[in-house]
């Protein structure tokens, strides 16, 4: 009734969030439980193994073409989206679980 949608008009999902400005909920879950875990690893030991994955970098060649998106992409992109400009930052903010939650659900 909001947005001035009948029933007899065929009008796409995508159409609906996008004149609605809403973010699929599916995505904000998503976001969050991945901000839950990271939050997580970076209370942990430093020689622990989930902070060695997160430093891990690969030797070697990549192949010819565009980088594949990868998870460590996306978590940087993220990161730097956050507002965090390094690793360290986001790991003293994680220590603090209140302000990481604060953080997190913004």
């Amino acid at each position: 009734k909001k947005l001035r949608i009948w029933w007899p008009q065929r009008i796409s999902n995508k159409t609906i969030s996008e004149t609605s400005r809403v973010a699929k909920i599916s995505e904000e879950i998503r976001r969050r439980r991945g901000w839950n875990w990271i939050g997580h690893v970076l209370r942990k030991e430093r020689n622990n193994d989930c902070m060695v994955a997160m430093g891990w970098q690969p030797e070697g060649k990549r192949k010819i073409g565009r980088p594949k998106t990868t998870w460590r992409r996306t978590a940087e992109q993220e990161r730097k989206s956050a507002g965090w400009t390094s690793w360290s930052n986001a790991r003293r903010t994680a220590e603090d679980r209140t302000a990481w939650r604060l953080r997190v659900a913004a």
